[in-house]
């Protein structure tokens, strides 16, 4: 592979000048009109390839690798997140797995904060309000909302973006909590001001805003069940920019209605990309299409990080973004 260029498979369609860099260095097959790919696609596509660049609307489960020639050995993802990949069966299979972490951290951080602001304080209400020409000027007890100031900002999944939110609501003057499989090295701990709590279930109950940034496996899926949605405060938020699995959206849904939950912010869906209409009827919450990271940057970014694993794997060295094979 190394002495010719190895045949790469985009599933879909990137940044121009991150293709144009992969057509110079590779045999690429692009996705043209951006289209996702069906099953038979993704099959297709990993029977006749070298390399593999899927994302996270790519379901590349054991019976699609199973239609995996003998020729793919790189399964170089565009994104940070992996559920979609089974990896036990890409290990089994001998295949390497990358994907593109670090650069879609501030871009993250950035649009969970912009969420944890415009819910309570209303903003899209406000922003409909003037186009809908229902504006009749200024009152005291107009469009009133909530402060984040003074606030207590629950974590959950205390890792490069779940940081990078501490680090900007510190300066929003919130008090930082979070819960964590693992408890923060001292120094960074104290650096962001932050609280740790062993206790999901004793946390969500002290917190003003809950912000989810864990990676949805199975052991957190519904993480935030209904059992524990409802140990919320009544005027807490519910921010949420991981992946919308982790939530049991139907619980959320009876909590946001009932007013046993003040609002939500959701950019990520348990379904995605179907949204449940339940959701579009309720004011108090702001729904967003999946854009937590898109940034032209951030794009950009991660494709420099995917032409870098590819060109280390077919030059015969470990991709810097390894996910498998497993670290010893």
């Amino acid at each position: 592979m190394a002495r010719t260029k190895p045949k790469v498979v985009i599933t879909r369609k990137l940044p121009d000048v991150v293709e144009t860099r992969m057509m110079e260095l590779f045999d690429v097959h692009m996705n043209v009109d951006d289209h996702p790919f069906s099953r038979e696609e993704l099959a297709k596509a990993v029977a006749d390839c070298d390399v593999l660049v899927p994302n996270l609307t790519d379901l590349i489960d054991k019976d699609v690798l199973e239609s995996a020639g003998k020729r793919l050995k790189l399964i170089a993802n565009f994104g940070n997140g992996v559920d979609h990949i089974d990896l036990t069966a890409a290990q089994a299979r001998s295949i390497t797995v990358t994907n593109t972490p670090d650069v879609l951290t501030e871009d993250t951080a950035d649009m969970t904060m912009a969420l944890m602001v415009a819910v309570p304080r209303r903003l899209i209400e406000g922003a409909q309000m003037i186009r809908e020409g229902q504006f009749k000027g200024w009152s005291p007890t107009h469009m009133l909302g909530h402060r984040l100031h003074g606030k207590r900002l629950g974590i959950i999944g205390m890792g490069r973006i779940g940081t990078a939110v501490a680090r900007r609501a510190r300066g929003f003057g919130m008090a930082i909590h979070y819960h964590n499989r693992r408890r923060l090295h001292p120094e960074l701990e104290a650096e962001v001001e932050a609280t740790y709590w062993e206790s999901l279930d004793q946390m969500l109950a002290r917190m003003d805003v809950i912000s989810v940034h864990c990676p949805h496996t199975p052991a957190t899926f519904h993480l935030l069940s209904e059992r524990r949605l409802k140990l919320m405060k009544p005027t807490a938020y519910l921010v949420n920019l991981a992946r919308g699995e982790i939530v049991d959206e139907d619980a959320l849904i009876t909590l946001l209605k009932d007013g046993n939950l003040a609002g939500a912010g959701l950019d990520v869906f348990e379904h995605e990309p179907a949204v449940n209409s339940e959701f579009l009827s309720l004011k108090n919450v702001i729904l967003l299409p999946h854009m937590g990271s898109a940034t032209i940057e951030g794009r950009i970014s991660m494709g420099e990080k995917v032409i870098i694993n590819i060109r280390a794997f077919c030059d015969g060295h470990q991709p810097p973004d390894r996910v498998l094979p497993l670290q010893g």
